[in-house]
């Protein structure tokens, strides 16, 4: 066991002082294909996890199955972006799609169950997050904006109001 650990270690010591060219052909001779990216720190990562994977076991099936029941429950949104009227590599315009795929939450937003506090008019302002909208005052809300509205009694962006946006995106 000793042994098996020091060979480990040894192993990824290599691995820090290696350059693209020798962490290709690792790759290339531990996963039998070509790596097309040429990231050092992400090819030293893969690597590095395989090797203490045959040193120490891998992940737990229990995990991994863990993992891809997560990974089915995630909503994703795929969204067209750009322009398709371009020919994109001599592709016929109507053959050419060009998508990404957008979370299906705010990133602005803390997580679901978390408190947005603001005080407003000396008084403090809690706004609970939730999985679909916000509670204020035992009500439920489908837009920060329209909490705002509740409190202030004028239109506001939701996101300006409880200081959740961008300063650069609303600076004059």
């Amino acid at each position: 066991m000793k042994t098996r650990r020091s060979k480990m270690e040894t192993g990824l010591d290599r691995l820090a002082g290696m350059g693209l060219a020798e962490l290709r052909q690792l790759h290339r001779t531990l996963f039998g294909e070509d790596h097309l990216v040429p990231n050092t720190e992400y090819l030293r990562r893969k690597i590095a996890w395989h090797i203490q994977a045959q040193a120490e076991g891998g992940l737990p099936e229990s995990a991994r199955l863990h993992a891809l029941a997560i990974a089915r429950q995630v909503g994703l949104r795929v969204r067209i972006c750009g322009n398709i009227s371009k020919r994109q590599n001599g592709t016929p315009t109507d053959r050419v799609v060009t998508t990404s795929i957008a979370p299906a939450y705010d990133s602005r937003l803390p997580m679901p169950g978390s408190f947005l506090v603001k005080q407003f008019k000396d008084r403090q302002i809690a706004v609970k997050v939730l999985d679909a909208g916000f509670e204020y005052e035992g009500r439920s809300f489908d837009s920060l904006s329209a909490v705002a509205r509740e409190i202030t009694g004028t239109r506001w962006n939701g996101f300006v109001f409880f200081g959740l946006a961008k300063a650069a995106s609303h600076a004059r």
